[in-house]
């Protein structure tokens, strides 16, 4: 019977990359807002509370009915009501015999009693994450369980929501209390964890911000959501025959905003980041620098070519300018990944412009 639930775990570890993937934005966007960093022990902590999850749905469904129909055949009771109907299975299907001790082994190779102690073990993770990350008491964690198990039987029992004709799995009562007493159990044995983990409470102790280095994954989101609100801005004042279309909402954006909230933008906004300058008010020439050779040189050479071959601009033209952005790009590319090993890690423009990111 053990084998029945490799395959669900199989199923899990291979898709979590993929749900990993998308959770991974919003995650580290709002550990940016709420926190100004990103923890280790937190994100495994999370990571690990996601896959646990997504185990335990595919532990709950899988495998899946070969066809939709799954009326055909099928038991006209798809309900169980009968609270503590897993003892009378047990002493029905186990060769255990009460007087006899030797024969307490059995109960391991029966399927009856092992089902009890999957349903049991299931939500014991949860039980430890709500106490030992989320603090919960003991309260919540038992109601959590219990709604969880309950979506689960739901799910069970409605046929994945309609997608089959009948339920291919049980309802069953005695699934929701034993899952729930596994949240309980969970809720008692989430004081371990803290042997190995540190506490939640002292996860953020000796961490000191304006000493934290703004990484290139949380400038990258940063940017991501700049340019993902200027686009409709320069959806306004787009003309493709015109290059004032696109560097007038570009500099309102990337230049006007930042001197005029001190170097934030909305994308820095939400990740807690701002420029800093020299003083402690940003001036306009250290923005304009920064950005004008990033945005406005760089970038506007790429537009410029762009611009060109859309117009059909004659090769004479087109051909050195393409050998001109290639140059450009290589050097580019050469100059980051450089940074990167380097121990400031500051690019050409903010060494120029004497700007940097900085944690708010």
């Amino acid at each position: 019977m053990l084998g029945t639930y490799f395959l669900p775990i199989g199923y899990a570890l291979l898709t979590f990359p993929l749900l990993a993937f998308f959770f991974t934005l919003p995650f580290l966007i709002v550990q940016y807002r709420k926190y100004g960093y990103v923890n280790k022990v937190r994100s495994l902590v999370l990571y690990s509370l996601l896959l646990y999850l997504l185990t335990a749905l595919y532990l709950v469904i899988l495998p899946l009915p070969a066809t939709t129909h799954t009326c055909i055949g099928a038991s006209s009771s798809f309900t169980q009501w009968m609270p503590f109907q897993f003892v009378q299975d047990i002493v029905r299907e186990t060769k255990v015999r009460i007087n006899q001790p030797t024969t307490y082994v059995h109960l391991f190779k029966e399927r009856a009693f092992l089902q009890v102690v999957f349903n049991i073990l299931l939500l014991v993770p949860l039980g430890m994450f709500l106490r030992y990350y989320f603090q919960r008491k003991l309260f919540l964690v038992v109601a959590a369980a219990f709604g969880l198990s309950l979506f689960f039987e739901i799910t069970q029992g409605t046929g994945l929501y309609g997608i089959y004709d009948c339920p291919y799995r049980l309802f069953d009562v005695d699934d929701l209390m034993l899952n729930t007493l596994g949240g309980l159990l969970g809720y008692a044995l989430a004081p371990l964890l803290t042997l190995i983990l540190p506490h939640p409470k002292h996860l953020d102790d000796y961490v000191d911000l304006s000493a934290t280095r703004v990484s290139y994954i949380r400038r990258i989101i940063a940017l991501q959501i700049d340019w993902f609100i200027l686009s409709f801005l320069v959806a306004l004042f787009w003309d493709p025959e015109s290059p004032l279309g696109l560097a007038i909402p570009m500099f309102a954006y990337f230049v006007l905003l930042p001197y005029a909230t001190n170097g934030r933008t909305l994308g820095k906004f939400i990740v807690r980041i701002r420029l800093q300058g020299q003083g402690p008010k940003l001036k306009l020439q250290e923005i304009i620098m920064r950005y004008g050779v990033l945005y406005f040189a760089v970038g506007g050479l790429h537009y410029l070519f762009i611009i060109g071959a859309s117009l059909q601009f004659h090769p004479v033209v087109l051909i050195p300018l393409l050998l001109v952005l290639f140059m450009v790009d290589i050097v580019l590319v050469v100059h980051v990944l450089f940074t990167v090993f380097r121990r400031d890690k500051k690019l050409f423009y903010e060494t120029w412009s004497g700007t940097k990111n900085v944690i708010t």
